[in-house]
């Protein structure tokens, strides 16, 4: 089977829409999560302009571990409360930061990162992990960018 996406649009939201259905259907059918986080790394990876790193960290008995990604080696472990990631797992709230050197306890994994989203997993109330997204560029990620990457947490969280 051959998956070529080639997502392209001149707005964010059709961009984001075009996405969420790619991914999704790249995920049907499909039931190991790790094959899953797999390809949507590697399908936002290619769709997002200026991104350097994609990927996700599980939440494994209250730490968040590093899983599959694009981008340059990552931390492997971090606690909950630290940096932008632990933020988002231990509020359960996206996290958006325009500026990374400016976000107090920011883990400067990348030193080319400048922004960065994150986007809590969460199924039946349970915290799966994160989607952690980041840009070589200073405010990269809009509220559209937020809107959209809610939407593919959403589809993320059903199935892994």
């Amino acid at each position: 089977m051959t998956y070529d996406f080639r997502i392209e649009a001149a707005d964010k939201p059709v961009m984001y829409r075009d996405l969420a259905a790619a991914l999704e259907g790249l995920m049907a059918g499909e039931s190991d999560a790790v094959a899953n986080m797999a390809n949507a790394a590697a399908l936002i990876w290619e769709t997002l302009p200026d991104v350097n790193w994609v990927g996700f960290y599980r939440n494994i008995d209250g730490e968040l571990v590093v899983g599959p990604f694009q981008g340059r080696p990552a931390c492997i472990r971090i606690k909950f409360g630290e940096g932008v990631c632990g933020a988002a797992a231990r509020s359960r709230q996206v996290q958006r930061v325009e500026d990374v050197n400016a976000f107090p306890g920011h883990i400067a994994c990348d030193s080319a990162s400048k922004s960065e989203i994150v986007v809590p997993l969460i199924r039946d109330g349970e915290l799966i992990g994160v989607l952690d997204i980041d840009s070589p560029k200073t405010g990269r990620f809009t509220e559209e960018d937020e809107a959209g990457c809610i939407r593919l947490g959403e589809i993320l969280s059903k199935a892994l």
